[in-house]
């Protein structure tokens, strides 16, 4: 249950409260939702208009599905008009100019009223595994809420602080933007205790431009910051590593290898393929034997940052070599599935040109077959072309055997591997999506010899799911 009132909601948004005759506003709302599919008995919907669908279409269900409240930003007259919903079983609804802001009000109202800790990430690549690690490490110690799947956004944020509930100890939560601006916005809501800046990478570049103009963003972070907030930056990054000092703060850096000014660093790194790293692990002079299950380079990075943040919350360095050692891979996060077939490597939920040499490194630690499905990456502004071709070469150059290129965009991908290519490397491309799916329910084999490792990976909104779960599905044929 929230530790929050219908009346305080009402107080806190002000607009025209619609009160219910005989409502009980003493009552504590149970959530707050967006997608009247969660509703649950007594709690808060907000009517937030989509570009898919319009959630005043759905006021009626979430009032017959026991709501408390509803925020809307039509009145149930209009709303009835343009859906041909019956509007008459409406229960309490506050009338507000918009629903989006409302959401964004009583975040900020009530992140402030919950007191807790919250620990806020952001960075141009690994914000999500960071986030794991970095929860994973705190919970250890403390009962901590953190940000579900891609719930990073000005919707996703809000929805997120509301889930805090009266036994959270400390809040993980991912900031993700775009443009200039939104990160001011998300800061103002999260008021974190400590920001987490994991690098700047090419991305966005539509809206920033530059590097710079991506740190200049991301900066924003530190707007709202508590305090007595602490500052935990990438040392290896060429950007971050120049913040030396931040509202009067003195950053904490963390980075692979011992450098100026870190304080916690991973060194004699030996990867166990697909299945983790061993590595030194120093915190403040302290040198640990650290096990990590997950692969990559770049996640031995993201618990040098987890065991950073977990130092500033008091926890000793056994504690948080154990808790990285129980790190579980993410769905759509460099997950490994083991098929009948072929080993899958699950990175699909987004990409630009840094996470997508990540994952063309960690394929390439397979001793197997190397298969990468790659698609286009997106708002990457008039460089786009340049940087699809570019990803295109490294693939080539680290010794990939078929390169699948998807998407518009992924012609340059295409183009640049092919002008790489010197050996027997297997390269093609497709228009869309949906004809690389019809080929690889044709002739999977051609494309996917068995006993391969498959690297799916593309920005959200290619949709790349939906090729993990049809190499599942064939797998199984």
């Amino acid at each position: 249950m929230m530790d929050l009132t219908i009346q305080e909601v009402a107080d806190v948004l002000g607009g025209e409260f619609l009160r219910k005759e005989g409502e009980d506003c003493s009552r504590k709302i149970s959530c707050a939702v967006i997608d009247s599919r969660q509703m649950e008995e007594n709690g808060l919907f907000f009517a937030v208009p989509g570009e898919r669908t319009d959630g005043h279409r759905f006021v009626t269900s979430v009032f017959q599905s026991k709501a408390a409240l509803a925020v809307v930003e039509k009145n149930a007259e209009r709303v009835s008009l343009e859906t041909g919903t019956d509007t008459s079983h409406w229960g309490s609804v506050i009338l507000v100019e918009s629903t989006l802001q409302a959401l964004k009000s009583l975040a900020e109202y009530y992140r402030r009223k919950a007191g807790i800790p919250i620990v806020g990430i952001t960075g141009s690549v690994g914000k999500t595994s960071t986030k794991e690690c970095i929860a994973t490490v705190l919970g250890d110690a403390f009962r901590v809420l953190k940000t579900e799947g891609n719930f990073n956004n000005e919707i996703g944020v809000p929805l997120t602080l509301l889930r805090i509930r009266p036994e959270h100890q400390l809040a993980v939560v991912e900031m993700g933007i775009s443009d200039f601006g939104e990160m001011h916005r998300l800061s103002r809501m999260v008021r974190p205790n400590v920001c987490v800046i994991t690098n700047i990478g090419q991305c966005h570049l539509e809206n920033l431009h530059t590097r710079d103009g991506i740190l200049q963003a991301k900066s924003e972070i530190f707007d709202y910051m508590a305090e007595d907030g602490e500052i935990v930056l990438n040392g290896d990054d060429d950007k971050l590593c120049t913040l030396l000092t931040v509202k009067g703060r003195t950053p904490h850096f963390f980075g692979i290898e011992p450098g100026e000014n870190k304080e916690v660093f991973v060194t004699d790194i030996v990867s166990r393929g697909l299945f983790g790293s061993e590595a030194a692990l120093t915190l403040n002079g302290e040198r640990l034997p650290l096990m990590l299950p997950l692969p990559g380079r770049h996640m031995v990075l993201n618990a040098a940052a987890a065991a950073c943040v977990g130092r500033l919350f008091g926890m000793t360095g056994e504690q948080i070599v154990t808790a990285l050692g129980k790190m579980q891979p993410v769905a759509g996060r460099n997950n490994l599935v083991a098929l009948s077939d072929y080993t899958l490597i699950d990175d699909c939920y987004n990409a630009n040109p840094a996470s997508m040499r990540a994952a063309i490194d960690l394929l390439q630690m397979a001793d197997t077959k190397k298969v990468a499905i790659l698609g286009d990456m997106f708002e990457l502004g008039e460089t786009s072309d340049a940087l699809h071709a570019g990803v295109g070469r490294y693939a080539v150059e680290a010794g990939v055997d078929v390169l699948l290129c998807v998407g518009a965009n992924s012609v340059h991908m295409y183009e640049g591997a092919i002008a790489a290519v010197s050996g027997p490397c297997v390269v093609a491309h497709f228009p869309d999506r949906d004809s690389l799916l019809q080929s690889l329910r044709e002739d999977r084999a051609h494309y996917i010899p068995d006993g391969s490792t498959v690297l799916v990976k593309a920005s959200h909104g290619m949709e790349f799911p939906k090729v993990c779960q049809l190499l599942k599905e064939l797998s199984k044929a």
